[in-house]
């Protein structure tokens, strides 16, 4: 026992005496020169390098055996333990040229389930994290490189992959972004997903002739790749493949392809030229998006859908060939192509999808084929240099903004059976002078004609119920608009700044004018408010100074803020019995106005300024009897002439010789045009009135 303990002790402070010849070192400072460490015996690194000296480390060799055990030391060593947590490690430069992976010892990370060696395996997430590393040679022995065993190893510039490797697994390389160059060896017969993803730094790289399968973002984000050879063998380009590679200038996609993935070639920014071979039948959704720099494309025979955004921003697409057996095309497919100016869509085209030719700004012409039913919503948006397009008429339905700033569009003919037009559908279209809405339509929606300044004509269909909010914005060239008697709601500023419009009869069912409803529509010299109207919203009527006269119907009970704000032309004003609330600066502008009738007997509420900018000095207002004195200390007190009246009724026939009729009303308060048969109440400039049988 004495001997036994004797001569451990001894051999003890031998390996501690070598051990610390061999690192050559100062306590306090980072060990660079190269050093080199033979194993007898696997599992023994730990052993080798005292524990203060482990993170001082920058440059090693191994020679021999080397496990799990020793795997993990050496993760520590280079920045990344066993957690894949960060270490104070400092090894940048790792030579294994000449050592042996073999099974056993401990497992030397964790990643959902503890990983172990095998024997001439670099195994799964061998190195995973280690982003401090800059070189790295693999045993000439490893047959066999696991998934992510490269994960994140940022640092990497230079790496061999021994020539017994067959195959390169999921993530291998995934985020090696400093690596410029790799050479994969003759006997890879597969690249497997995520591979080289993000791989940036790489320019070049061939891959052997014996791959043929490449798995989905197999090379995504090497954007440093100029050019890239595929081989034959490959069958197929997986999803994702090529995603962001946008330095790639040229590719040659081998024959023997049959289906290209989603995203395959997105991003792909200056890749100029592209052939499809011809026996590809599937193109994924937004497989080219983004390669800009193509000019011209052909698609294969054999394909018969174009999926979701498959060609979107491709803006120097000039030119593009859709096979004959084509039966649908995806959203957004050619969205943003505006450097294409024609396109023939093949008549067995049946469905057209969201946004296909939004953007396509170069797009002269085009005509859809007769099978489709709907055109969706923004198809055409943007398409402002279309100057001519044919709807087939299996059309029923046109989408949310389908023609958004079809500028171009002059002339369009809806077909006769569409019933449903969406919202903003002809937002934009500001070179359309006319149009016919097919008769089955029974609403207009939000802003449907915004911007249409063009238009000088449209004919609504008699089914129309409703018009939606800024309907009509901005169509400052309608002239004569025909409301159908079956419209029940107007929308907010459903006519906004339509100031060529002269008149317009509002129907009998509509019970509200709304907010900004006819702001700013100057040319309105006729307007009949419906008596069903009990509420005119804020701005309804601001900035009309064209109506001389209009009659507020006698169930309206409120007049909201600026509601006829600078309607200077109005010489009249009658304010019926049940209004209870008048906005701020309702009627303020109204400098016209030479007589204000109030037939309202209890003051109503008031905003400030109602009146702000009238003709203080000779407007009269005519107030109720026994409600002068409320009406003097009101808003109305801005009037100097205030006057009592019989409200009840007829007040007064004219008193002056030279008083002209100024307006003309049924028995029930209708505004007249001209005499009618039976009882007309008739208004005089002098501000008399007085009732008239016409027989």
């Amino acid at each position: 026992m004495r001997t036994f303990t004797f001569k451990s002790l001894f051999l003890t402070v031998l390996f501690v005496l070598l051990g610390s010849t061999a690192i050559l070192a100062a306590d306090d400072g980072l060990i660079t020169k190269q050093i080199t460490l033979k194993l007898d015996e696997a599992g023994t690194l730990p052993n080798r390098i005292a524990v203060s000296r482990k993170n001082l480390i920058t440059n090693l060799k191994i020679v021999g055996k080397i496990n799990g055990t020793d795997l993990k030391f050496i993760r520590e060593m280079a920045g990344c333990d066993f957690n894949r947590e960060k270490t104070d490690g400092k090894l940048s430069i790792l030579d294994l040229s000449e050592a042996k992976i073999v099974a056993g010892g401990d497992a030397y990370v964790q990643y959902g389930d503890n990983r172990y060696t095998s024997n001439d395996d670099l195994g799964d997430n061998a190195f995973h994290g280690c982003s401090g590393l800059t070189s790295l040679t693999i045993p000439s022995s490893v047959t066999e490189i696991g998934n992510w065993a490269f994960f994140g190893c940022s640092g990497l510039t230079s790496l061999t992959i021994p020539s017994g490797v067959t195959s390169i697994g999921e993530g291998t390389f995934y985020g090696c972004s400093g690596l410029t160059n790799l050479t994969i060896p003759s006997g890879v017969t597969s690249i497997g997903s995520e591979a080289f993803r993000g791989c940036s730094g790489l320019t070049s790289l061939t891959i052997p002739s014996g791959v043929t399968s490449i798995g989905e973002s197999a090379f995504q984000g090497c954007s440093g790749l100029t050019s890239l050879t595929i081989p034959s063998g490959v069958t197929e380009i997986g999803r994702y493949v090529f995603y962001g590679c946008s330095g790639l200038t040229s590719l040659t996609i081998p024959s023997g392809v049959t289906s290209i993935g989603d995203w395959a070639f997105r991003g792909c920014s200056v890749l100029t030229s592209l052939t499809i071979p011809s026996g590809v039948t599937s193109i994924g959704d937004y497989a080219f998006s983004g390669c800009r720099g193509l000019t011209s494309l052909t698609i294969p025979s054999g394909v018969t859908s174009i999926g979701n955004s498959t060609f979107s921003l491709c803006s120097g697409l000039t030119s593009l060939t859709i096979p004959s057996g084509v039966t649908s095309i995806g959203d957004y497919a050619f969205h943003g192509c505006r450097g294409l100016t024609s396109l023939a869509i093949p008549s067995s085209v049946t469905s057209i999808g969201r946004a296909v030719f939004w953007g396509c700004s170069g797009l002269t012409s085009l005509t859809i084929p007769s099978g489709v039913t709907s055109i969706g919503n923004s198809t055409f948006s943007g398409c402002s240099g279309l100057t001519s397009l044919t709807l087939p008429s299996s059309v029923t339905s046109i989408g949310e903004y389908a023609f958004e700033d079809c500028s171009g569009l002059t002339s369009l003919t809806i077909p006769s059976g569409v019933t449903s037009i969406g919202d903003g559908a002809f937002y934009g279209c500001s070179g359309l002078t006319s149009l016919t809405i097919p008769s089955g339509v029974t609403s207009i929606g939000n802003l449907t004609f915004k911007y249409c300044s063009g238009l000088t004509s449209l004919t609504l269909p008699s089914g129309v119920t409703s018009i939606g909010g800024w309907a009509f914005q901005y169509c400052s060239g309608l002239t004569s608009l025909t409301l159908p008697s079956g419209v029940t709601s107007i929308g907010w500023g459903a006519f906004y700044y339509c100031s060529g419009l002269t008149s317009l009869t509002i129907p009998s069912g509509v019970t509200e004018i709304g907010y900004q409803t006819f702001y700013g529509c100057w040319g309105l010299t006729s307007l009949t408010i419906p008596s069903g109207v009990t509420s005119i919203g804020e701005s309804a009527f601001e900035g009309c100074w064209g109506l001389p006269s209009l009659t507020i119907p006698s169930g309206v009970t409120s007049i909201d803020n600026y509601a006829f704000y600078g309607c200077s032309g109005l010489t009249s004003l009658t304010i019926p019995s049940g209004v209870t609330s008048i906005g701020k600066w309702a009627f303020r502008g109204c400098s016209g106005l030479t007589s204000i009738y109030v037939y309202t007997k209890k003051l109503p509420k008031l905003g400030y300024y109602v009146f702000d900018g009238c003709d203080a000095k000779n407007c009269t207002v005519y107030v109720p009897k026994r409600t002068i004195g409320d009406y003097k200390i009101s808003e109305f007190g801005y009037f100097e002439k205030i006057v009592e009246f019989d409200a009840s009724g007829i007040d007064k026939v004219t008193t002056s010789a030279d008083a002209k009729e100024v307006s003309r009303y049924s028995a029930n308060g209708q505004r007249l045009s001209a005499p009618a048969k039976g009882l007309n109440i008739v208004k005089y400039s002098d501000g008399s009135v007085k009732k008239v049988v016409v027989q």
